[in-house]
């Protein structure tokens, strides 16, 4: 019993550098996919063609190989290319970037459904009080659109404290690197990895049960 309560604490070591990937790439998501969101609701057809090649492109590849080419590919490009750059001490960097960018490819659909959730009623009467696009997309319709994808924004946060598990092929030190890394001195594999999804499962699971009392909560009060 002793060895699985050493690998439970020796994962939730990692637990800063996970939650803290999580945070910041979550708001790198939220940024860039309200950017990617506005492009495709946007009249004009090249932000339109370019927002849906970039969330095609990010949903259809893994993460693990999106993190590989940014940590490791895209030095050695640029170095081929007679540009001296590399990451060395700083992973997290690209890391956080990374799991940032993907994120962002899925925000900008929900984001994108928030806004078309609006009622056109509300758009047409605020445009007769004289008010303007960008007064309207910013009054109006953005605030309806974030209070409908804030469960959206929870679940997310959930699915980047797993997703952060592929950090650790790019040097991570993270929730599961930790595990790894203990692993590889002590031998003690089903204590290191179980210690790992323990970890991963105090994190998840309250924040699964938050987002669906948020989500319920949101639900019941657009009922009203």
């Amino acid at each position: 019993m002793q060895i699985y309560l050493e690998g439970i604490k020796v994962a939730f070591r990692g637990a800063p550098m996970t939650l803290g990937v999580c945070l910041c790439a979550l708001l790198i998501g939220i940024v860039f996919g309200l950017i990617f969101a506005l492009m495709r609701t946007s009249r004009n057809r090249v932000l339109v063609i370019l927002a849906k090649i970039y969330i095609e492109v990010v949903r259809g590849t893994p993460l693990i190989v999106q993190a590989l080419i940014m940590a490791y590919g895209l030095p050695v490009f640029l170095q081929q290319n007679g540009i001296d750059f590399s990451w060395r001490e700083y992973m997290v960097v690209p890391a956080i970037i990374v799991c940032g960018l993907n994120s962002a490819a899925y925000m900008a659909e929900v984001i994108r459904g928030g806004i078309q959730s609006v009622d056109k009623g509300q758009i047409e009467a605020a445009h007769s009080l004289g008010m303007t696009k960008k007064q309207v997309m910013k009054l109006v319709v953005l605030p309806q659109a974030f209070k409908v994808a804030i469960p959206a924004f929870g679940n997310e946060f959930v699915t980047l404290i797993k997703e952060t598990a592929v950090l650790s092929f790019v040097a991570v030190v993270e929730i599961l690197r930790s595990a790894q890394l203990w692993n590889a001195s002590t031998f003690e594999t089903f204590a290191a990895y179980t210690g790992a999804a323990v970890v991963y499962l105090c994190f998840t699971f309250p924040l699964s049960k938050v987002v669906a009392y948020i989500e319920k909560k949101l639900s019941w009060e657009g009922a009203i």
